[in-house]
């Protein structure tokens, strides 16, 4: 079984415990938007891809209630803008970010009538080194990203929820129909449960890498992120779902999720 992880730290919770408990499957690291071409070109079987990818793709199905999302700040999924946000007029997305590339139209058009000219900030490329008047950044760069210099910096986690009042969820395990569904619920719940219960030591392991103090990465696994997609973050999907029918984003309906997973959820 081959099985795609998001490269940053926000994923480690859900994976770091997963080679002990599954030896035998093949785990691939990427960046959020590559991960969903994986699975759709069918290169892995399950894999953390964004939630829009999610319902931009019926014949997937949601086979955990592992998932990335957030209550309030996320501080991992910022807008940096070098003007007041009224005057943006082009837009930097991380080439990484789907779900992220949605909300944040979604937010500017939602509140100001926004609707900015996109560029496309790759992978690598210097942030700051990008002509337009806003970017947007994911993952650890983003928590890395120093705030001083630009006019205003929004963590979008915190915008959506502050705003609609629900959770956002940026990321969850999907899996093609054809995978041992029952059998990659089962794995990646006990991963996830694994995972939570050693955040300390992940912290501490993955710091050094992340340019992070190990109190940092511990504070933003217990206090800035949420791992299991119940009934709060169900609502809080289904209205940016809504959200992005209704701006063009999205054609499908909502998500599905697999039999085992949803009875498991509602119990």
């Amino acid at each position: 079984m081959r099985i795609g992880a998001v490269v940053y730290l926000n994923t480690c919770p859900l994976v770091a415990e997963l080679p002990r408990l599954a030896p035998d499957v093949e785990i691939l690291f990427d960046v959020p938007s590559r991960l969903a071409q994986m699975l759709a070109e069918g290169r892995i079987d399950a894999g953390v891809v964004p939630s829009i990818e999610a319902a931009r793709h019926p014949d997937w199905v949601i086979v955990s209630d592992a998932c990335i999302a957030c209550r309030g700040q996320v501080k991992s999924v910022k807008l940096f803008s070098r003007v007041p946000i009224p005057s943006i007029k082009l837009l930097a997305l991380d080439e990484g970010s789907r779900t992220s590339a949605v909300l944040v139209r979604i937010l500017l058009q939602e509140r100001y009538g926004l609707r900015p000219e996109l560029t496309t900030l790759p992978i690598g490329f210097p942030a700051w080194n990008s002509p337009a008047d806003a970017i947007v950044l994911i993952g650890d760069r983003a928590i890395q990203a120093p705030e001083d210099g630009f006019c205003e910096v929004w963590d979008l986690g915190h915008e959506w929820v502050r705003w609609t009042g629900l959770p956002m969820v940026f990321a969850l395990w999907a899996a093609r129909p054809d995978a041992d569904l029952a059998a990659l619920d089962r794995l990646l719940r006990q991963s996830r449960d694994a995972g939570l219960e050693k955040l300390p030591e992940i912290a501490r392991r993955e710091a050094p890498s992340r340019q992070l103090s190990e109190q940092q990465c511990l504070q933003y696994f217990q206090d800035h992120l949420v791992f299991i997609f119940g009934e709060q973050e169900k609502a809080g999907l289904r209205r940016f779902y809504d959200l992005a029918r209704q701006y063009g984003f999205l054609t499908m309906e909502g998500f599905r999720m697999s039999s085992d997973t949803s009875q498991k959820a509602a119990s």
